[in-house]
């Protein structure tokens, strides 16, 4: 799988491609910055949701359900323990069968 480009750089060639002038094409400047077509189509309506131009997820509101959901996984994973140990403790304080204990 190729490196991904820079996010500079994809910032750029889509402001290049949305500046445009008049009979220039995408694929023009795809071949111009040596990027595929399709790919800077794909970045174009990637800065369009970013942008709130379209409809759909932003990158920074990707990034933060993320982030949530990591989260969420750790406090869950910090509950497990913590009902495990809270059982284990329970039971640590009750008389065995057949304690000669009272």
């Amino acid at each position: 799988m190729p490196k991904p480009y820079p996010s500079e750089f994809r910032d750029d060639v889509v402001r290049f491609a949305w500046n445009r002038g008049p009979g220039v094409t995408i694929e023009q400047i795809a071949r111009d910055f040596g990027v595929h077509p399709m790919t800077l189509q794909k970045w174009m309506r990637r800065a369009d949701v970013d942008e709130g131009v379209k409809p759909g997820v932003s990158r920074t509101e990707a990034a933060e359900t993320r982030e949530l959901k990591k989260r969420i996984r750790l406090l869950e994973q910090e509950n497990e323990v913590l009902r495990r140990a809270a059982a284990y403790l329970s039971q640590a304080h009750l008389p065995g069968k057949g304690s000669t204990r009272s």
